[in-house]
């Protein structure tokens, strides 16, 4: 069952509100939008509001999506936090941070089934990152926290 969870920001002074949707997904789900065939890159980063790492690194997540949204770069947030904790941990914390990214909860309690399929090198740390060019089919697994200014750099190297 597909359920899904609107947080509604409000922008001060414009009075307009803009929808931040929250899905929770099975991995089929995810793995379509992985192998989906649309141009561009898409970055695809794995945390959970409970990494301290992660929680660390989610800026230069958004600062990506917005640094490169205009080249083609799509940036999703594919956290492991439980479905049942959608609107009492990872919506606060999205309001908490005004995440602008695309926010995916992937509901699954057999990791072991999906690990191999996202990357074989991946042990099922996170945060760890998928990043894909649709376009060449180039994909690049990273099991590791990026520390400021390299997402950036890995980027970029993806773009061109």
């Amino acid at each position: 069952m597909r359920r899904t969870v609107v947080l509604l920001f409000f922008l001060f002074g414009a009075g307009a509100t803009i929808a931040q949707e929250v899905e929770v997904i099975k991995y089929p789900q995810l793995d379509a939008i992985i192998n989906a065939k649309e141009d561009g890159v898409k970055v695809i980063n794995f945390w959970a509001t409970w990494c301290k790492p992660c929680v660390e690194e989610i800026g230069y997540f958004e600062a990506a999506n917005k640094q490169f949204r205009d080249k083609g770069v799509s940036v999703t947030l594919v956290s492991f936090d439980f479905g049942k904790d959608v609107e009492k941990k990872v919506q606060k914390f999205i309001d908490k941070n005004d995440l602008r990214s695309r926010v995916l909860v992937l509901d699954e309690t057999d990791y072991n089934s999906f690990i191999d399929k996202v990357s074989p090198s991946w042990s099922g740390a996170i945060p760890a990152t998928l990043i894909v060019n649709s376009k060449t089919g180039k994909k690049q697994f990273y099991e590791k926290t990026f520390k400021e200014g390299e997402l950036s750099e890995v980027i970029e190297a993806f773009i061109n």
